[in-house]
């Protein structure tokens, strides 16, 4: 298994947060990699979005759990690997939060396309955290 964190401090509320994340065809407004985005339904559990990243083929996604204004989970199955990103809003003291963005790799070949696909996938993880909380601050 592969893995790998990232986090931002805010003082967004979780509500801005959430209310950001659940606007799933807008995603592409703060995350300047999503060419093209849509889901099959509604922001919950059995949902699947449909995201195409800028030059490159469309992935399928699976929102596995999702538990408002706390986190949301998407599944990318890839065949001999599953690509887990959890999305979480951590409460701090006083009037701020942590987000984080966690990805596991886990799968059969994980040990050898992990390494590889893991930071390629989440490289832009400080960007996109720091875009969501800018746009979340100005809510």
């Amino acid at each position: 298994m592969w893995t790998t964190d990232h986090a931002i401090e805010t003082t967004a509320t979780p509500e801005a947060i959430w209310e950001i994340w659940a606007e799933v065809p807008r995603w592409g407004e703060w995350n300047p990699d999503i060419e093209g985005i849509e889901i099959s339904g509604a922001f919950e559990a059995g949902s699947t979005i449909t995201m195409t990243p800028r030059g490159q083929e469309a992935i399928e996604l699976r929102l596995a759990e999702v538990v408002e204004l706390e986190h949301f989970v998407d599944e990318a199955d890839l065949g001999d690997v599953v690509v887990r990103t959890t999305h979480r809003i951590e409460p701090l003291d006083g009037d701020r939060a942590r987000i984080v963005y966690s990805m596991e790799i886990s799968g059969p070949a994980a040990d050898t396309v992990g390494p590889e696909l893991g930071p390629a996938i989440s490289a832009d993880f400080p960007d996109v955290l720091a875009a969501l909380v800018e746009r979340a601050q100005r809510a």
